[in-house]
C-alpha cells in the first residue's frame, strides 16, 4: 500500500515556525540576576549634582606693626620758655686795661747784672758768654742795636744755653723793628728762665712791647699785667699800662 505524503495546511506551518522562532529568542535572552542590584548612588545621592568647591587656604597673618612714635608737638610758647631757661647768660669780657693788675709780691730786687752771675763754679763757656752778653747790653743801651746784635749773636754760639743772650737778642730785634723775630727769641728765653721771676717779668714786659707795636693791644695789656704779677716793680710794664689807660684826647672832650 503506498504511503501518501502528509500535507499540512499553510497556516499550521506558519504557526509552528513562529513558535520555534520565539522559543529560540527566549533561550538567547539574558537570565535575571539572583538578587536585585543596588540603586546607583550617582542617580539617587542628593549631593551628586552639587559641585564641591575647594577649601581656600587660611590667610597669612602679617606680623603686627608697631606704630612709630609720634613726635610731640612743640608749641611756640615752649620754645620761648626753653630758650629762656637753657641759653646761658652772656659772659662779660673784661679787658686787662679796665682792671689794674694786683701784684702778688713786693718789687723784686734788681738782678740785671750779668757779671754778678759768674761764680767760681761757672763753666768757662758760660762765663765767656755772660761777659759778651754784658758788652752787647751796654752797646744796646747806648743806642746802637745793629752793633749790639752782631755782638750778642756770638753769645749763643759760645753757649747755646745762655738765656740772657736770647733775651737781649730779642731786645735788639725789637729796637730794629723786627717784632716777630723778637717774639721768637723771647719764647726761647722764657723756656730757660722758668726759675727766675725777675727775668720772666722782663720777658713778659718786652713781649707786651712787641704786641703793642704790632697793634695787638689786648695781648700787649695781658703781658704787661702778667709782668707786674711777677714783679710789681717792673718799670717797662708800669709805664706802658699807664700810657694805655690814659684817656685819648677824643674821649676826654
Amino acid at each position: 500500500m503506498k504511503s501518501l505524503p502528509i500535507t499540512l495546511p499553510k497556516r499550521t506551518f506558519f504557526v509552528l515556525a513562529l513558535t520555534s522562532i520565539v522559543g529560540t529568542m527566549q533561550s538567547c535572552a539574558p537570565r535575571p540576576l539572583y538578587r536585585t542590584p543596588l540603586p546607583s548612588t550617582s542617580a539617587t545621592s542628593p549631593y551628586s549634582s552639587a559641585k564641591i568647591s575647594p577649601v581656600p587656604p587660611p590667610p597669612v597673618q602679617e606680623p603686627a606693626r608697631t606704630p612709630l612714635p609720634q613726635e610731640a608737638k612743640i608749641k611756640e610758647q615752649d620754645l620761648k620758655t626753653k630758650g629762656l631757661t637753657t641759653s646761658p647768660p652772656p659772659k662779660e669780657t673784661i679787658k686787662p686795661s679796665t682792671v689794674s693788675p694786683e701784684p702778688s709780691t713786693a718789687p723784686l730786687p734788681d738782678d740785671s747784672s750779668l757779671l754778678a752771675k759768674i761764680t767760681p763754679g761757672t763753666s768757662p763757656q758760660r762765663a765767656a758768654s755772660l761777659r759778651l752778653t754784658e758788652e752787647g747790653k751796654k752797646i744796646l743801651e747806648a743806642g746802637d742795636p745793629a752793633k749790639a746784635l752782631s755782638r750778642l749773636e756770638k753769645t749763643i754760639v759760645i753757649d747755646s744755653t745762655n738765656p740772657y743772650g736770647y733775651f737781649y737778642l730779642a731786645k735788639s730785634h725789637y729796637r730794629l723793628g723786627r717784632y716777630k723775630e723778637s717774639l721768637s727769641f723771647l719764647d726761647v728765653a722764657e723756656s730757660r728762665l722758668s726759675g727766675e721771676p725777675f727775668w720772666l717779668a722782663e720777658v713778659y714786659a718786652l713781649r707786651g712791647e712787641n704786641f703793642r707795636a704790632l697793634g695787638m693791644i689786648d695781648k700787649a695789656e695781658a703781658n704787661y699785667a702778667q709782668s707786674l704779677r711777677l714783679n710789681s716793680g717792673n718799670r717797662t710794664a708800669n709805664d706802658a699800662l699807664a700810657r694805655l689807660q690814659e684817656p685819648s684826647p677824643a674821649t676826654s672832650r
